[in-house]
C-alpha cells in the first residue's frame, strides 16, 4: 500500500514509529505537513497539492492533527476523504473529539459515565453552575486544550469563582466538572484501535498536581482493566466515530468516567510502558480495512 501520514514533524516518536512499522511490512509511506498542503475545490475532481505537485495513488491516510491545527487539518483529511481515500480516523469523528463540549453530549447520549459537567455563558449563572458540579473543590477546563493545558482545579468557592471570572473576562468557553478525589490524582489510558482496547497504562500525577500528563511529570506503568472499563473504552471511541483513539478513564466511586478521547494519541509513552507495538497494530489495521471509497461520510461532514 501506499500510506501517508498527515504530520508536522516527522521526527515525532510517533511519526517515526508509524513509517518504521509501514516500512516493515513492506509499504510505501510519505509523511506530508497538512499545512503545506493546498487544495483544488471543484466538482468531480478533487486534488490535494503538495510542495508543488499533486497527491495521488494514496491507499490510506493516517491523520495526525494537532490540535493547534484542527480546522486547517480536518479540511485536508476532508479532501482526501472526497477523493476516495481511506482515512484511518475521518474528519468529522476528528472534529468531535477535539470539541469538549459536543464529545461530552456525544457521550452522554450514549450513557457513557462521565463526571458530572456544567457549560454556561452569562456571568449571572456562576454561583448555580458551580452547584450543579457539587461545589469546590472543582475543576474548570478550557473547551479547547490538550495534554492539560487549560485545566485548573479550583480548591476552594473564591478561587473558583475567580477562574471563572478570569475566563469570562477573555471571553474563552470552558466547562465546570466535579472534582473525583477518590481517584487520587491518577486515570487509565485505553488504546483503542478498530473497536478493540489493545493497550492499558496507569498514570500517576506527580506530587503536588492533579493532573496525571505524562507530559506535565506523570508516571506510567501497565495497568489490568475490568470488563466495564473495556467496555466504556470502546463505547467512547466508537461515539466519536474514531477507529483509533486513546480513551482517558477515572475510576471513581460510581464506576468508569471518562475524562477525554483523544484523536491522536501519542504512541511513546504506552508502547514503552506496556512494550506492545503499537504501531505495527495501527498498520495491521490500515492493511485489513483500507479501500479505495471505503468513507462513512465521504467528505459530507
Amino acid at each position: 500500500m501506499k500510506i501517508g501520514i498527515l504530520s508536522r514533524n516527522r521526527q515525532l516518536y510517533s511519526t517515526k514509529r508509524l513509517v518504521e512499522a509501514a516500512e516493515t511490512r513492506g509499504h510505501e509511506v510519505q509523511v506530508i505537513d497538512a499545512l503545506r498542503c493546498y487544495m483544488n475545490i471543484v466538482p468531480h475532481k478533487p486534488e490535494i497539492h503538495y510542495r508543488g505537485k499533486r497527491l495521488e495513488g494514496f491507499d490510506a491516510i493516517i491523520p495526525r492533527i494537532g490540535s493547534s491545527i484542527t480546522f486547517y487539518g480536518t479540511a485536508v483529511v476532508r479532501q482526501f476523504e472526497m477523493m476516495g481515500v481511506y482515512c484511518q480516523n475521518e474528519s468529522v469523528a476528528i472534529s468531535r473529539s477535539r470539541d469538549k463540549l459536543r464529545s461530552l453530549q456525544l457521550l452522554a447520549r450514549k450513557g457513557i459515565g462521565l463526571p458530572v459537567t456544567g457549560f454556561a455563558h452569562s456571568p449571572d449563572d456562576t454561583q448555580d453552575l458551580m452547584n450543579l458540579v457539587g461545589g469546590a473543590p472543582m475543576v474548570i477546563k478550557l473547551i479547547e486544550g490538550t495534554q492539560g493545558k487549560g485545566v485548573v482545579l479550583a480548591e476552594t468557592k473564591q478561587a473558583a469563582e475567580s477562574v471563572i471570572d478570569a475566563f469570562r473576562g477573555l471571553d474563552a468557553h470552558f466547562l465546570t466538572q466535579e472534582f473525583i478525589g477518590e481517584a487520587r490524582g491518577t486515570d487509565v489510558r485505553c488504546f483503542v484501535i478498530g473497536g478493540k482496547v489493545v493497550a492499558t497504562m496507569q498514570r500517576q500525577a506527580k506530587e503536588g498536581e492533579f493532573r496525571s500528563n505524562v507530559h506535565r511529570g506523570g508516571q506510567a506503568r501497565p495497568v489490568r482493566i475490568t470488563p466495564e472499563e473495556r467496555s466504556t473504552a470502546v463505547r467512547a471511541a466508537a461515539s466519536m466515530g474514531l477507529n483509533v483513539a486513546g480513551v482517558d478513564i477515572i475510576r471513581s466511586n460510581h464506576g468508569p468516567v471518562v475524562l477525554e478521547v483523544n484523536s491522536s494519541p501519542g504512541l511513546e509513552g504506552i508502547e514503552r510502558t506496556t512494550g506492545r507495538d503499537i504501531a505495527g497494530q495501527v498498520i495491521a489495521h490500515l492493511e485489513a480495512h483500507a479501500k479505495p471509497g471505503r468513507t462513512r461520510t465521504r467528505g459530507r461532514g
